[in-house]
């Protein structure tokens, strides 16, 4: 891998990490309903489930979406059926979490299974094999990519639940959280037009 691809990968990690999307959204939320400590394993599942994606569309899971895209489609359709659920329980949900208060945020293997019905995380992982993996030293620069990604997508994810941990003082007027979980439901929402429509090359 040369200098100039390593650092437009770098370039496509940040971009894709930090922009909006399932992912960011439900950070933010638990962010502001449970703070930062408690939100740490749903980030660190996130970089866990999404290098395990990155991987496995490396090594040829790919090719069987290429040759099967209603398997692909099935996916699709059950991210997105797991995603409006995911909506629907921060929409109803009316008090900060605290301590070991009876809310719980998404554990770190929940938040790594969301990964393989998560729409924008094939998105971002078939994009980075298709583009950025030379063949010369294959296996190599699949690895290299994960790591990479690993890297930046923490502090990128982390900016969000900072954001969303900032807001907690501001949002314990019930009043407030209320339309902010509301809020932040229709954006997951939203956020998933786009990604369930989109092609990924595999029709």
């Amino acid at each position: 891998m040369t200098l100039e691809v390593f650092l437009s990968l770098i370039l496509f990690a940040f971009t894709t990490s930090v922009t909006p999307g399932p992912n960011n959204m439900m950070l933010l939320a638990s962010g502001v309903n449970f703070g930062l400590k408690r939100t740490i394993p749903h980030m660190i599942g996130i970089e866990v489930g999404f290098a395990s994606v990155l991987i496995a569309v490396g090594f040829g899971l790919g090719a069987l979406f290429r040759s099967f895209p209603t398997v692909y489609l099935v996916l699709k359709v059950a991210g997105g059926l797991y995603l409006l659920w995911i909506a629907w329980s921060i929409a109803t949900s009316r008090s900060l979490g605290d301590g070991k208060s009876s809310g719980k945020p998404m554990t770190l293997l929940a938040a790594a299974a969301f990964q393989w019905v998560n729409p924008k995380a094939w998105v971002m992982a078939i994009g980075a094999i298709t583009t950025y993996t030379p063949a010369q030293g294959y296996v190599t620069n699949v690895i290299v990519i994960a790591a990479l990604f690993a890297l930046v997508n923490l502090p990128s994810v982390g900016i969000w639940v900072m954001f969303g941990s900032a807001l907690r003082n501001l949002l314990r007027n019930p009043r407030w959280l209320t339309l902010f979980n509301l809020l932040m439901a229709a954006l997951l929402v939203i956020s998933l037009y786009p990604l369930l429509f989109m092609d990924a090359g595999f029709s």
